[in-house]
């Protein structure tokens, strides 16, 4: 167990230094000179070479990655460009919003794929299996910027049941927080929700032809009972596989979602840094979710230890 986990964490270190050369020599090889884009085109030289003084980019691409790398792992995250503010407190704040959007969108998903799945599967020879497939087709072909439309226009301009837009701390007020998450976080889960309910489904497909489950039932268990004893958990594995993707699609998700409901979160500071060529924020931001998504997988990696007794006995 102990060196599995050495293992993955190893694999994690190497996948976060090839990603941070991978994004700086993206950002470093974009057109245009960062200083002379934040000062305006009027800017004169001696205000251009200051900036680029102040910030090191006179510098070599190699001593301007080290500092950077150095700056990471100190979470010292720079400067922005654009406004002279520390980024750090910018990427938190902002970081903590979307964290409760994919948060509660992967909830919503979970509560909607984990049942429907397992129905579609348990009757997929049924009409009312063949109603919820349909179902959920018709849910992974829907983008989640219009479900979040479709929903703004249903509950807030014909309803007027929820607000369409804005956000609001929870600690500053838990209703208005609630009420202005229900929708962004349904238009991300719904559609996310639709997607892992085929991979459950098949999932618990395939575990229902498996021997030892018509073991269970020849010894007198009913469907059901043989179903959540010993087929949901060794469906759960593959299932887990998929999370790590569908995680990593909802922080993607998020940035347009983020536009259309008007949330302060990551994405819309990433599309704000790219629209100002604010590169080091943009640098820093996306090196953020690289590393969150990074770090799911890992996390993913041990459940699976967990999830699966023989994973256990083979690192033994």
């Amino acid at each position: 167990m102990l060196l599995r986990v050495l293992q993955r964490l190893a694999i994690l270190l190497g996948s976060l230094l090839v990603s941070s050369v991978v994004v700086f020599t993206f950002m470093a090889v974009l057109p245009g000179n960062p200083a002379r884009v934040a000062l305006g085109v009027n800017a004169s030289d001696e205000a251009v070479a200051q900036m680029e003084q102040q910030f090191g980019l006179d510098r070599s691409y190699v001593v301007q990655y080290l500092d950077w790398l150095q700056g990471l792992l100190t979470l010292d995250l720079g400067q922005s460009y654009i406004s002279r503010t520390d980024i750090g407190p910018q990427i938190t704040d902002r970081f903590l919003v979307t964290l409760w959007l994919v948060g509660a969108a992967m909830v919503i998903a979970l509560a909607i794929a984990v049942p429907v799945g397992t129905l579609m599967a348990v009757r997929h020879r049924r009409w009312s299996g063949l109603v919820l497939s349909a179902g959920s087709q018709v849910g992974v072909a829907v983008p989640a910027f219009l479900a979040g439309i479709l929903l703004i226009t249903l509950f807030s301009v014909k309803l007027g049941w929820l607000p369409a837009n804005g956000w609001t701390p929870p600690a500053e007020d838990p209703v208005m927080f609630l009420q202005q998450l229900v929708l962004p976080a349904l238009s991300l889960g719904l559609v996310q929700g639709a997607v892992l309910t085929r991979y459950v489904r098949s999932a618990v497909l395939d575990v229902l032809r498996e021997d030892y489950l018509r073991t269970a039932r020849a010894k007198g268990l009913r469907p059901g009972q043989a179903l959540r004893r010993h087929g949901l958990r060794n469906a759960a594995v593959p299932v887990v596989t998929v999370l790590a993707l569908q995680l990593a699609t909802l922080l993607v998700g998020a940035v347009v979602v983020e536009r259309v409901f008007v949330i302060p979160g990551l994405g819309s500071l990433l599309l704000d840094s790219v629209s100002n060529r604010d590169l080091i924020m943009v640098q820093d931001v996306v090196m953020i979710l690289v590393l969150a998504v990074l770090l799911v997988n890992f996390v993913v990696d041990l459940l699976y230890v967990v999830i699966d007794p023989r994973l256990r006995t083979a690192t033994a």
